[in-house]
């Protein structure tokens, strides 16, 4: 047998006591040396319960014998002296006591080039396996990644956080949502998953997924939809505290205020909790201030559409559902709206087709000729009209201004129609009592008729009187029914057209005050 020849090697020398004590040790019990060396962990036991006979050259086989074989010389026994001389060879370098460094000593002659020159590799060089070996990752009950890491049942655990707002995707005023584009990041600690850095070559952190270890569910009061995190992992320090970074797409409700429309700013509330642990057992609070999430925010914003971040407000508080406490933490975020689009598309056309009404109005065309031109211009910012109404909610407490300011601008439109039909009533009804005063001036200077007896007097030229009474007494009359009827529609024009003014310049001064206020 080999093992009993090695302890026959091994008797002459006290100092091979050690080894010879362990080779006869596995001889004896008939169990596996298993050699860092070897390869035997390829070879698994028989099933049933048998040790195999597979050899391998120079190595133990799984009955604890030493297997050395030679075929350097075609005879036995020269193959046998250098068996036994390969022998010696291992009791010799296996009773040397190697000398032992430590990782730290290696590192920094590694750093310092000292122990291994440029391009040459260290013999020992720690990676992220040691520390999930030591950490015993890979083979811990699924169990601890739905537990607190709490050794103090008294203290919760405590989440900080800190938002980032990447972008502002679309605001929607007929449904009252609004879509978002952030990035959260929550940090905790957890004391049952910590390390020395310096037994692992100074290694201090390491990325693992998300399931490895606890982590806190977060959930957001107004999310409507939205797009999971597809960040799905965290970043553990030595010390045991937990980093996680996760962007966030959703949709949100907003009670959008549009009264101000397109001048307005709009406040939304983003909260976020985790309804899953009372506020005994979980704590949010955040890291950074608002005025230093609101600089690196606008530093990041990748949209510049209509509407544009301009302020964030914090707020901690206590949600008490079922007489239990939760911590909740809502980011107040608001925006303004950029009216350049509207001011050119709704706000001057109309103001220009207004423009253009009272031209029409004060202008010197026929009253006939007024009422087409108006007519035409309130079918055109009607059509204006209807492009405002696809843009705003169907229902909201207050009308907005832009609306009054429509539906006012519509109906000064309206008002200068009627005066000018008012005028034109009033000009035919001059012109129907002109008529009337032409046919009364014409009845007096028809001459009675006379009896026949006196024709031969008179004779026939008092039935014509002379063209110079006719030239003197009808035009004379006429001026003056002229000059009667006249003057009153001019008059009655100027006030109609002066008020009509001054209630538009009063309408557009109320406008821009509520606009500007």
């Amino acid at each position: 047998m080999a093992a009993h020849t090695l302890l026959g090697l091994c008797r002459p020398r006290p100092g091979l006591a050690l080894l010879c004590a362990r080779f006869s040790q596995r001889a004896a019990a008939g169990t596996e040396y298993r050699s860092s060396h070897s390869l035997d962990k390829l070879y698994p036991p028989r099933q049933d319960g048998t040790a195999s006979r597979t050899t391998h050259k120079n190595k133990l086989n799984r009955a604890g014998e030493l297997i050395v074989t030679s075929e350097e010389s075609r005879y036995q026994m020269r193959n046998l002296a250098i068996c036994l001389e390969k022998i010696r060879t291992m009791v010799t370098e296996a009773t040397e006591k190697p000398k032992v460094v430590s990782k730290e000593t290696t590192q920094k002659l590694i750093e310092s080039g000292i122990l291994f020159p440029a391009g040459a590799a260290p013999k020992y060089l720690c990676t992220y396996y040691d520390i999930v070996d030591y950490l015993n990752i890979s083979s811990h009950n699924k169990l601890h990644t739905y537990i607190l890491p709490k050794i103090n049942l008294k203290e919760p655990v405590e989440v900080t956080m800190d938002f980032m707002l990447v972008a502002i995707l679309s605001v929607v005023e007929k449904l009252q949502t609004v879509s978002f584009y952030f990035v959260l990041n929550l940090e905790w600690q957890n004391p049952f998953a910590t390390w020395n850095p310096l037994d692992f070559c100074n290694i201090s952190e390491i990325i693992l997924p998300m399931d490895t270890y606890w982590s806190p569910s977060i959930f957001i009061l107004e999310r409507v939809s939205g797009q999971n995190p597809e960040l799905n992992y965290m970043v553990l320090m030595h010390n045991g505290s937990f980093n996680s970074t996760r962007p966030f797409q959703v949709t949100l409700t907003c009670s959008l205020i549009i009264l101000k429309f397109p001048f307005d700013t709009q406040t939304c509330n983003l909260s976020v909790a985790s309804f899953l642990y009372p506020v005994t057992d979980l704590v949010m609070k955040t890291r950074r201030t608002p005025a230093e999430i609101v600089k690196d925010s606008q530093s990041l914003l990748l949209t510049d559409g209509e509407w544009k971040f301009t302020n964030l407000s914090i707020l901690e508080y206590t949600e008490v559902i079922d007489e239990k406490g939760f911590s909740v933490v809502t980011y107040l975020i608001s925006m303004e709206r950029r009216p350049t689009l509207y001011v050119l598309n709704l706000i001057l056309p109309t103001c220009a087709l207004y423009l253009l009404d009272m031209a029409v109005l004060f202008g010197p065309s026929s009253l006939e000729e007024k009422v087409n031109f108006q007519i035409a211009i309130i079918l055109g910012s009607s059509m204006l009209a209807v492009i405002l109404n696809n843009s705003l909610p169907t229902s909201s407490n207050k009308p907005p201004i832009i609306v009054v300011f429509f539906l006012g601008t519509f109906l000064l439109m309206i008002m200068a129609v009627l005066d000018t039909f008012f005028l034109l009533y009033q000009q035919r009804k001059s012109r129907r009592l002109d008529k009337v005063l032409r046919s009364f001036q014409q009845e007096p200077q028809q001459l009675p008729k006379r009896p026949p007896g006196n024709l031969a007097k008179g004779g026939p030229q008092l039935l014509h009187p002379p063209k110079k009474a006719q030239g003197q007494g009808q035009p004379t009359k006429r001026l003056w029914q002229l000059q009667e009827l006249d003057p009153f529609l001019p008059v009655l024009e100027k006030v109609l057209l002066y008020s009509h003014l001054v209630l538009s310049l009063f309408f557009f001064t109320v406008i821009s005050v509520k606009w500007s206020s």
